[in-house]
């Protein structure tokens, strides 16, 4: 089965009426690991040192902070999928990951000298960081759009962001294994640009695809 074939049988399944939403939800955060796992060994894969840079601490707070933003987004989104939802209820979510890169970023800045700082900042490869990882999140994306129509959203642009936010952390939490910049520096300014492109773009097509 190629890549098409398993995002149209993701996407039936998703779509088969008469599901519940705890069984929508789980078939879309599935579908969407496994399709961000398809495009990144497909195109990417690991970084050639892996299995060093999983002994430092820079490397594994990538994940730490990826992963955050990934559960956090996805458990918003599920809470903005129903008209009922407030938005003072969304902000503990998604206070969780910005403070950990503050915190991240504070360290390195004390960690390093000053005269390193536009280095570590810029890294070695931040044209990768911004066109992989909407490219690994697109998929994950379509399929939590596709999962919002089955709740009843009043505020779909805010779904969508959220859905795009998930999306992006799924995709930089696969970036990262490959991503040989480990600085929080480089996390909090390229991976943040890349991920809202997707939160953008989820705004956008929930707009136009998220109707009830």
């Amino acid at each position: 089965m190629d890549t098409n074939d398993l995002i149209k049988a993701l996407a039936a399944d998703i779509r088969r009426p008469g599901l519940s939403m705890n069984t929508v939800w789980l078939g879309a955060a599935s579908g969407a690991l496994m399709l961000a796992g398809l495009v990144f060994f497909m195109m990417l894969g690991p970084r050639p040192d892996i299995a060093a840079a999983v002994e430092t601490l820079r490397f594994l707070f990538k994940f730490v902070v990826t992963g955050a933003l990934a559960a956090a987004a996805f458990a918003a989104m599920r809470v903005a999928a129903w008209p009922e939802a407030e938005l003072r209820k969304l902000l503990p979510y998604l206070c969780v990951a910005p403070l950990l890169v503050l915190v991240g970023v504070a360290l390195e800045l004390i960690a390093l000298p000053s005269d390193t700082w536009a280095a570590k900042l810029i890294g070695t490869n931040s044209v990768l960081c911004l066109t992989f990882i909407p490219l690994i999140g697109l998929a994950p994306l379509a399929l939590f759009l596709l999962a919002l129509r089955h709740g009843a959203p009043s505020r779909p642009a805010l779904s969508g962001a959220l859905a795009g936010l998930a999306a992006g952390g799924i995709a930089a939490t696969f970036y990262a294994a490959h991503c040989p910049d480990d600085s929080p520096l480089f996390v909090a300014t390229w991976y943040t640009i890349a991920v809202f492109g997707l939160t953008l773009l989820g705004a956008i097509g929930a707009r136009l695809a998220v109707r009830w």
